[in-house]
């Protein structure tokens, strides 16, 4: 059986060695280690790795730069494995690494590990395409997305911009539809985005379909 790859992040450089001495005597192999977000890319981009096992909290910011690198790697490599292990849970950017699809995702909570064997098996299963998540995530995120559903911010007229902005119409004719004016239809769109989040319309629509708000253009 070939031996999963792994790139492995923590800014402490004596939990790096840890991590390192238990991953290659559990079978997998650490081909780089970075004690920074900026490193964890570069060194992932090199290495090509069958997953990255990084702490949320490293440098330059100190703040959640290795959750926010491990979601730049999913979006330019995907299909590394990301497995975030970490003393706390960032919401915010937890939900946009597990997105709408988790396969190849872990996030676990370093208090919560309480054996080694399992630990190495969540690795073993993130780097094989597989999902592990820790139950208190798995609540935390399911309770946050039932509150926060970005679409319930819409007020009736935005809604009714946002669909048209779905299928593609553009501010004049979505003015057109709806019988307003083109600045206000302009205003309108930029509470939309601001509301749920977004750049641009693009995002917008993509969202809209995901929400069943409009079925997907033929």
């Amino acid at each position: 059986m070939t031996r999963p790859r792994a790139v492995i992040a923590d800014d402490e450089l004596l939990l790096r060695q840890g991590l390192e001495r238990l991953l290659t005597d559990g079978g997998i192999d650490v081909v780089a280690s970075a004690g920074d977000a900026t490193d964890l890319i570069r060194k992932t981009q090199a290495h090509r790795p069958d997953i990255v096992v990084t702490d949320v909290r490293m440098p330059p910011e100190l703040t959640d730069d290795g959750l926010r690198a491990a979601i730049a790697i999913r979006r330019a490599l995907p299909g590394t494995g990301v497995l975030v292990v970490s003393q706390h849970l960032a919401e915010r950017y937890a939900l946009q690494l597990l997105g709408n699809d988790a396969q190849g995702v872990g996030y676990l909570l370093k208090d919560r590990i309480a054996d080694l064997d399992d630990f190495l098996e969540a690795v073993r299963t993130v780097a094989s395409g597989g999902t592990a998540l820790d139950s208190e995530v798995v609540a935390r995120m399911l309770g946050r997305r039932r509150r926060e559903d970005p679409l319930e911010r819409l007020t009736p007229r935005e809604r009714d911009v946002l669909e048209l902005i779905a299928r593609g119409f553009p501010n004049k004719q979505i003015a057109r539809e709806l019988g307003l004016a083109e600045k206000t239809v302009k205003a309108h769109v930029g509470h939309v985005l601001a509301k749920l989040g977004v750049d641009d319309r693009t995002q917008a629509a993509v969202l809209a379909v995901r929400a069943g708000v409009v079925g997907p253009r033929s």
